[in-house]
């Protein structure tokens, strides 16, 4: 395994810090409300699936979510539900779902603790 160090390291942790900083400028409240139009059926109103098959977005990191929407939207990824209403979600729709989503704190517990 190689490991990065000095100024290589430097500007790759700018880089994905940008990145992140660019992706996280979604609105939490307008991704609310857009989750609650489109997403809510399968995924609940608070990120937890309400379909045995939907997987839960609570908590879900910024950058998947982004990422995973326009795999649907470009049909990369192929879901015949999630292509249709990914379709039509403009870069900042995305923004603003992943925001919303990544601001709902999840609480994970361990068995046997």
């Amino acid at each position: 395994m190689r490991r990065w160090g000095g100024p290589v390291a430097a500007a790759m942790l700018l880089l994905a810090g940008g990145a992140v900083a660019q992706e996280a400028a979604g609105d939490p409240l307008a991704g609310r409300r857009l989750a609650g139009a489109r997403c809510a059926v399968c995924h609940g109103n608070d990120g937890i699936a309400q379909q045995p098959d939907a997987p839960n977005l609570a908590g879900q990191s910024v950058l998947y979510t982004v990422a995973q929407l326009r795999h649907f939207r470009s049909g990369e990824r192929n879901h015949e539900q999630m292509n249709i209403l990914a379709r039509d979600l403009t870069d900042a729709q995305i923004a603003d779902l992943a925001a919303w989503y990544a601001a709902i704190q999840v609480e994970a517990t361990v068995p046997g603790r």
